[in-house]
């Protein structure tokens, strides 16, 4: 497993936990790569009842890192480059980008996030492709990237739509804007407030552990088999949509002016 997410097994439990505590765990492509393979690794992990997925330090994830980010109006990476967002695999309705959060509701077993301090962008994607999300009421949220210039292409628009209200998921999305989590909870984007939410994610998951295996496995296959329609179709749209964004020059132009400080100068 990469240095980027550890895989903690214990009583049915299985903590998982994003590990670059420095950059806020913000997402490069190590962490893309540690991310779906952690997810890989646990659909065939025995003994495993439930799963809480945390980040280690001051934050859930940031998103994508400064990095990468003031590099995504250059040249794109080709298709199969290691830790490549944008990298297909034959049988899959996703791209990595978009498996990192999908990858959860693929899992038999349920996921429960403990999010805390920022779940910005990707890292709010990732947040909820979880079955449950447990959030500290002063997390910062954002469905943030209009704000690079680009679109939520990490099965955002999916799983927005299927918790809150359209108007609602519009509006955070158009305006980028940033949140806590105690209105995350009123908007209906969080499970449950909490000023520990990892400590109460794992009672949660000691609580789910000690139910029938078999029943909690089959009740998530029921809600997914009535929540996934149409998912295939919604995940193509995003990378169609976000592939026209990503170098034009309104996009490159959000960049700049975010790095430099300045207001952006668009053109229409």
């Amino acid at each position: 497993m990469s240095d980027r997410v550890t895989i903690t097994i214990n009583d049915g439990i299985a903590d998982v936990k994003l590990t670059r505590a420095d950059k806020r765990n913000a997402l490069d492509g190590a962490m893309f790569s540690a991310l779906a393979e952690a997810g890989e690794r646990l659909k065939s992990e025995s003994g495993v009842r439930v799963v809480v997925l945390s980040g280690d330090g001051a934050s859930f994830c940031a998103g994508l890192d400064m990095a990468s980010m003031q590099a995504i109006g250059g040249t794109k990476a080709a298709a199969d480059d290691e830790g490549n967002p944008g990298a297909m695999k034959d049988g899959r309705i996703t791209h990595l980008g978009q498996q990192v959060c999908w990858v959860w509701q693929e899992l038999p077993m349920p996921v429960i996030a403990a999010v805390h301090g920022h779940a910005l962008g990707g890292g709010l994607q990732i947040a909820l492709g979880a079955d449950i999300r447990i959030v500290h009421p002063d997390t910062k949220l954002s469905v943030r990237e209009v704000y690079w210039g680009l679109v939520p292409d990490m099965t955002g628009t999916f799983m927005l739509s299927k918790l809150v209200r359209p108007d609602i998921a519009r509006e955070l999305t158009y305006t980028a804007r940033i949140f806590s989590g105690t209105e995350g909870a009123e908007l209906g984007l969080v499970t449950r407030l909490s000023d520990t939410p990892y400590d109460d994610a794992h009672e949660m998951a000691r609580e789910i552990a000690g139910c029938s295996p078999g029943a909690v496995r089959g009740a998530k296959e029921l809600f997914n088999a009535l929540q996934h329609d149409g998912a295939a179709d919604a995940f193509a749209a995003e990378r169609r949509v976000i592939g026209d964004q990503i170098g034009s020059k309104n996009q490159v132009e959000a960049v700049m002016a975010s790095f430099e400080k300045r207001t952006p100068e668009f053109v229409d």
